[in-house]
């Protein structure tokens, strides 16, 4: 996934970041972050089998937008040394972070092995994402246990 940053890389960041601007993606990320606090994969299935609620179109949207933008790392089109900087993609960790305990389960459950698996690679897969997302996950535990 290495690359060195382009311009051209900073005008995509820039241009992903202004996509979570538009008014219905915010209600989604903000759902996301706030209000959706799943503590088990029934959690997680409940609204994603809940077709047509607007806490249904959120989960997709959100996750659809993080796997989109991820792909870009996986494909080689952004250096994945800005993409993965916590100021743009800190939320893809919090989110990913509120899913993976229970993703295996998700997985199976949906019959729908590629789940987040764009994400999870592109995490895993990157030592600078690692580290970020161990940060992220740790904070997110805690949380959740607050909840």
């Amino acid at each position: 996934m290495a690359k060195k940053p382009t311009i051209e890389d900073a005008r995509l960041i820039l241009q992903l970041y202004d996509l979570r601007r538009e008014a219905e993606m915010r209600k989604a990320r903000q759902w996301w972050l706030t209000t959706f606090w799943p503590k088990s994969a029934d959690d997680f299935l409940k609204v994603a089998t809940a077709m047509g609620t607007e806490e249904n179109n959120w989960l997709r949207q959100v996750g659809a937008y993080w796997g989109i933008a991820v792909s870009f790392v996986l494909n080689g089109v952004v250096s994945e040394k800005l993409f993965f900087q916590v100021s743009f993609c800190g939320e893809m960790y919090f989110i990913f972070a509120k899913v993976r305990p229970f993703l295996k389960e998700i997985r199976e459950k949906m019959k729908n092995p590629e789940l987040f698996l764009n994400i999870e690679k592109a995490i895993m897969g990157s030592k600078i994402a690692r580290e970020q997302f161990a940060k992220v996950d740790a904070r997110v535990s805690s949380m959740r246990q607050q909840k």
